[in-house]
């Protein structure tokens, strides 16, 4: 077995140390705001966006003229989006059914699909507005039923961002929120004094963000590990440099800290592609960030097999996949870590972040190893139920946990059972023994 790396990232050293510089961050600015409240939110807000308004809650009239601002071809092309989320969610909550079961006369199993009570959406807006994170968020939440939606975005120039409010509203938020960053975050899961706190988390966002989410895990529920974008193209012979360049770049524009990999059986398209990246860097507009990116975190691996290039893609598990191969079904059927594929060079990962209908929101750093992306069942939670109808199962099933229970050590637990064994079965079990053992046929 033989990869190569024809150009390497920062190391797991060095990303370890920034992980660490976060994390104490995160860690101190949750305390200001848990300590402070509405004081240090707007202190936050202030220091890092400039940004100070009476309220960061929108009133529906502010939201209305915001809205007003925009283009009709561009709220056509938000709702357009915005439909392609909806109608894939809406089939992915059909394919979730409550179920009830009778497995023994007279006992019934079930469970339910309850809506989370209330969620914090974050869409992030400080280097971009993410207008498509507010589908992939609040529209689903929405279609999932959730009863309070909370959407908190940054300020983008100063000021909110119509599109982005546009597709909160269009979406089913019930609260809108100026808000960006671990202010954002920790005000939705904490609370202050104007913001009751929400059940869970939902979103991307920078490592600030991803660590705050991090952090307040267990306080609150969070969908997934969604820190700063990973992509990963895996390619051939079949496709050229300027297609796996692009794609590769694409991504890597989202910020100084986007993983960018180009995993490959041909050297020559490996080589290719690296003189291609320079090429579209000297006119690529974001090119600043994009560079920045590629320079610490961009790798390009040369394999010798499509099964190696399986086993390198699975252990790092980036969030986007994007596949140009001579099999790309292939892929499909064996990879089983990453967050979302994109098969073949007609799709690419931009038609998922902002409108094929697939969600956005997935795992990063390598917790595609463990979850896949953010969809319409992260918002619901299944609880289940029994019950029992007739004295000879309530006698029954007793009777077996009693035992069960002592099996264990756990007497008060089979006192539970043989109370039932008593009154519904009529059998005298001694307190704190164990039920008798009975024939079926009995």
């Amino acid at each position: 077995m033989t990869i190569e790396y024809l150009k390497r990232g920062k190391s797991d050293d060095d990303r370890r140390q920034d992980d660490a510089k976060t994390r104490a961050i995160v860690e101190a600015t949750l305390a200001e705001i848990e300590a402070r409240g509405d004081a240090a939110v707007r202190a936050l807000s202030e220091k890092f966006d400039s940004y100070s308004p009476e309220s960061f809650r929108l009133s529906q009239a502010q939201i209305d003229a915001l809205i007003a601002t925009l283009s009709e071809q561009e709220i056509a092309d938000i709702r357009f989006a915005q439909a392609q989320v909806v109608t894939f969610a809406e089939a992915q909550r059909a394919s979730m059914t409550d179920i009830e079961v009778e497995t023994l006369p007279g006992v019934i199993l079930g469970h339910k699909n309850i809506p989370v009570q209330s969620v914090g959406c974050y869409v992030p807006g400080g280097k971009f507005p993410m207008v498509a994170s507010a589908h992939m968020s609040v529209a689903t939440a929405k279609v999932a039923g959730v009863p309070r939606i909370v959407a908190c975005t940054p300020p983008f120039g100063g000021k909110p961002n119509a599109a982005v409010i546009a597709a909160m509203h269009f979406g089913g938020a019930h609260e809108i929120w100026v808000l960006g960053g671990i202010q954002a975050i920790g005000a939705m899961a904490i609370g202050t004094e104007s913001m009751q706190p929400v059940h869970m988390l939902v979103g991307p966002g920078n490592a600030f963000v991803a660590e705050a989410k991090r952090q307040l895990f267990g306080r609150v529920g969070i969908d997934l590990f969604a820190g700063p974008t990973e992509t990963m193209v895996i390619a051939d012979e079949t496709v050229d440099a300027e297609m796996c360049a692009t794609d590769l770049l694409g991504q890597a524009e989202h910020g100084y800290n986007s993983p960018a990999v180009l995993l490959t059986n041909s050297r020559a398209l490996a080589e290719a592609t690296l003189a291609e990246i320079e090429r579209l860097l000297d006119i690529l507009p974001t090119a600043e960030t994009a560079r920045a990116s590629w320079q610490d975190y961009g790798e390009v691996i040369v394999c010798d097999s499509y099964d190696e290039m399986l086993e390198v893609a699975d252990e790092i598990a980036s969030e986007h996949v994007q596949v140009m191969t001579d099999r790309d079904d292939w892929f499909l059927e064996k990879m089983t870590c990453y967050g979302a594929l994109f098969l073949g060079p007609r799709t690419n990962v931009a038609n998922g972040d902002k409108v094929i209908g697939t969600n956005h929101t997935l795992p990063t750093k390598k917790a595609g190893r463990y979850t896949g992306g953010l969809w319409v069942g992260k918002f619901l939670k299944t609880h289940s139920y029994q019950k029992i109808t007739s004295d000879q199962s309530a006698a029954t099933i007793g009777e077996y946990g009693s035992r069960l229970c002592l099996l264990e050590g756990f007497v008060g637990h089979a006192e539970q059972c043989n109370l039932r064994v008593r009154r519904y079965g009529g059998i005298d079990v001694p307190f704190g023994g164990a039920a008798p053992y009975r024939e079926a046929a009995e």
